[in-house]
């Protein structure tokens, strides 16, 4: 279990470096990894105290990794059209992809989190990770709005990445809490299929504990 997480970090790193190397725009190269460079010593400081479990770990540096690749070629300019002969349709979808996994791969961390910190069980094991994925979504687009009034300019403009959709904020916010659903649904499969007391426990969650309102 300890060497999965040390080898993940050990490739992230030059992932890492290499996506700093000339990238399409220095400015907003750094932006986009103002929480990676948060996030990841965070995981490394908490290792001893809270590892993830190898499923959650492989999630965060897969993310991660794709991440660095919008990073590097600022998220409007990725070429996949260029890398996967895909006719070019007019508007750059990397940034929405990148989205729709933010909440496929980071929702099963986040469960986990609520399972052995707070001790969730049942539909509060499925229902508050997608609701963790949907407020950090909004949060983060209002980081992206906050920067943008901020910087302004091409700058502000790189790091929000609209590309002239008004309505690209809620379309981002929508497809992370897709891909948030569709892993709780998967894992709620699997439950079911495995765990002889999946009702049971799940019925049980949504059972009124204390009757009486408190002060």
């Amino acid at each position: 279990m300890k060497r999965l997480p040390l080898i993940l970090l050990a490739v992230f790193v030059p992932v890492l470096l290499s996506s700093g190397l000339q990238p399409s725009d220095r400015s907003d190269w750094l932006l986009e990894n103002l929480l990676v460079f948060i996030a990841v010593p965070l995981l490394v400081l908490s290792f001893k105290r809270f590892p993830f479990s190898k499923t959650s770990y492989v999630c965060i540096f897969a993310f991660l990794c794709i991440h660095e690749l919008g990073a590097h070629y600022a998220y409007s300019n990725v070429p996949y059209h260029r890398w996967f002969g895909i006719e070019d349709a007019g508007r750059n979808h990397f940034d929405r992809f990148v989205h729709f996994l933010y909440g496929l791969l980071i929702a099963y961390p986040m469960r986990e989190i609520f399972l052995r910190i707070t001790d969730v069980k049942g539909f509060w094991g499925y229902f508050l990770p997608l609701d963790l994925v949907m407020s950090t979504s909004m949060l983060y687009e209002l980081i992206e709005w906050a920067a943008a009034e901020v910087f302004g300019g091409d700058l502000g403009q790189a790091f929000l990445g609209s590309q002239g959709d008004p309505w690209d904020a809620h379309k981002d916010m929508a497809l992370a809490s897709l891909g948030a659903l569709v892993t709780m649904i998967l894992v709620a499969i699997v439950h079911v299929r495995s765990q002889r007391d999946f009702a049971r426990e799940f019925i049980e969650s949504l059972r009124i504990k204390q009757p009486e309102p408190g002060e």
